[in-house]
């Protein structure tokens, strides 16, 4: 019944496969780790393919544990109504746009979701844009919001003028999703740093 033997199907490989931009080892390797969070007695195909599994069992994933912005990947990736859980085909999309072959315009759509996505208050203001405190929020998050390593106010002002003088297209002191996908377009580096591999 348990873990090393329980194995997806070739239809259910092929289907995920198609569906993700995963191989089909790749997606053996998910379901491997995502099972290995599972009590035990519930790590059968069937059960596994059922479960949801909590936040807080992800975030002990050493690829999530020191993401700043693990909380916000897994709700934006979680189809559970109350956004607290993930099943294994939410586990899987979260692998399939951290992958290497994730097109760039994939990574930067949910890149943006992640950023500005306002699900998990109070952190942005839910307006699908990333204004002056949303930005504000993000640097933190990036720079740690320790007394060490947060910037100045006058530092931080000056960041944030920069951001929105190369990336705010429109001029109206917030930065949408064209217009991020736009900053992110000329960084070739960007693709192969947003990803996660099991």
């Amino acid at each position: 019944m348990g873990g090393s033997g329980s194995r997806l199907s070739k239809e259910l490989l092929v289907e995920y496969q198609d569906l993700t931009f995963l191989t089909k080892q790749e997606i053996l390797l998910a379901h491997k780790r995502f099972c290995e969070l599972l009590p035990p007695d519930h790590r059968s195909t069937e059960e596994s393919l059922q479960a949801r599994v909590s936040f807080q069992q992800i975030f002990s994933l050493p690829e999530l544990k020191a993401n700043p912005f693990k909380e916000r990947i897994c709700r934006v990736f979680s189809t559970s109504p109350a956004r607290d859980n993930l099943s294994f085909e939410d586990f899987l999309d979260l692998l399939s746009v951290f992958s290497d072959t994730a097109t760039p315009d994939i990574k930067s759509h949910y890149a943006f979701r992640i950023f500005a996505s306002g699900i998990c208050p109070p952190d942005f203001d839910d307006d699908g844009t990333l204004n002056r405190g949303d930005l504000s929020q993000l640097v933190n998050s990036l720079t740690g919001e320790g007394e060490d390593t947060q910037l100045s106010a006058s530092e931080m002002k000056q960041l944030i003028d920069n951001i929105l003088e190369e990336s705010d297209i429109d001029r109206d002191g917030t930065i949408n999703l064209s217009e991020f996908q736009h900053v992110i377009s000329r960084s070739p580096d960007f693709a192969s740093s947003f990803k996660i591999v099991l």
